[in-house]
């Protein structure tokens, strides 16, 4: 089957943050993307809500043997059941995971720029916070081991990675993560990697993702792995996702800490997580080529008609990072809603100013008629 991804669809007034937030505005900003989901995914919710009752809900066993094989598929692991822990979402489980295993007077480790609950999350509980930038070397941005180093105390007992890394698109190598698990292991870290992005990497020959499931066991007992259907399959709304621990100690400790503040998973999304899983393949694939096809016309966009900013080469994700410090204005999302009627994401949420992330998971005609508009905004 082919999937038309350049059909427009109307989402104003259907309730939707993106458009809905700030309907006045021409959306380029949250992530998730303007396309239908993958029509297998659309069926399977159809034929769960034809059974007519919608009580409260567990994971069936239909899902949990499409997350073995997808787990065995694209990560190439076998994960025990139990180690498993089903949630509503993955920004609760950074939250947790920092009421879990820091007290008053500890910190979450993160590097910027990176996804702005990343930088939030401390609030929700006793701990600190502490940042260290990622550096550009060689036109790629990479770890700065030495500022990490300079910068952890005993007092911090966890690291939030997100890989591939939101905002800057980055896919990780084996090597890096290895050596980010070694960093967390010698200072006595959980590391808990993010990875809802993982199954949007543009080119796995180049840079295949490596997985914090595939680290070596003695590294891998130390970890948090959290993954989701909800970006790749644009299923975001419907709030499912799951993390993988392996080490029973941290695991209790994290299930803890749900406590009775988060929501039941509701009924509908184990059944689109599930048909996702086990169908959405060649949607997927579908998918990248498109966002390839985006990719590269927003790159070649940008460098001919906005040479003011520079564009960030990106791995993996549609969403694209810019440099905008060179337009010389001191808050370019600002300045592009006023001058362009545009609602971009402000790089100072990511913790980097200056910048700004534009989303080009949308039919090729609206990503280019929200870049001229940027570009006569110049």
């Amino acid at each position: 089957m082919t999937y038309d991804f350049d059909v427009p669809i109307t989402r104003k007034g259907t309730g939707c943050i993106k458009y809905d937030r700030r309907p006045e505005l021409d959306p380029f900003w949250v992530a998730d993307m303007d396309f239908a989901s993958a029509p297998e995914i659309i069926e399977a919710l159809h034929r769960r809500v034809d059974h007519g009752i919608f009580g409260y809900a567990q994971a069936h066993e239909g899902l949990n043997e499409a997350i073995d094989l997808y787990l065995a598929a694209q990560r190439g692991v076998k994960v025990p059941r139990e180690q498993i822990l089903h949630l509503g979402g993955l920004v609760p489980a950074l939250s947790l995971a920092g009421r879990a295993f820091c007290q008053a007077g500890e910190a979450l480790m993160t590097c910027t720029p990176v996804y702005p609950p990343f930088i939030g999350v401390h609030h929700d509980g006793p701990a600190a916070l502490l940042t260290v930038d990622h550096v550009e070397i060689d036109g790629r941005h990479e770890f700065d081991w030495a500022a990490m180093e300079a910068a952890v105390t005993p007092q911090t007992k966890v690291f939030l990675l997100c890989n591939p890394q939101n905002p800057l698109g980055r896919v990780f190598s084996k090597e890096e993560v290895t050596r980010l698990a070694r960093f967390c292991a010698n200072h006595h870290l959980v590391l808990v990697s993010d990875e809802i992005h993982c199954d949007l990497v543009l080119d796995t020959e180049k840079t295949p993702h490596f997985s914090a499931l595939e680290l070596p066991d003695e590294l891998r007992q130390h970890t948090i792995t959290l993954l989701s259907p909800s970006k790749t399959w644009n299923i975001a709304g419907l709030g499912y996702a799951f993390a993988v621990i392996p080490d029973d100690s941290i695991r209790r400790k994290f299930g803890a800490q749900r406590g009775h503040t988060l929501s039941e998973i509701n009924a509908l999304s184990y059944y689109a997580a599930e048909a996702a899983y086990r169908h959405g393949e060649p949607w997927r694939q579908q998918l990248l080529a498109y966002l390839r096809g985006n990719r590269a016309e927003l790159d070649a966009f940008v460098a001919k008609r906005m040479p003011s900013i520079q564009v960030v080469p990106g791995e993996a994700t549609y969403l694209a990072w810019l440099d905008a410090r060179g337009m010389g204005v001191d808050n370019p999302a600002q300045h592009f809603e006023k001058k362009a009627g545009l609602f971009l994401s402000d790089g100072a949420f990511f913790g980097w100013p200056g910048w700004i992330r534009f989303n080009f998971g949308c039919p090729r005609a609206r990503m280019l008629e929200g870049l001229e508009k940027m570009a006569k905004a110049l």
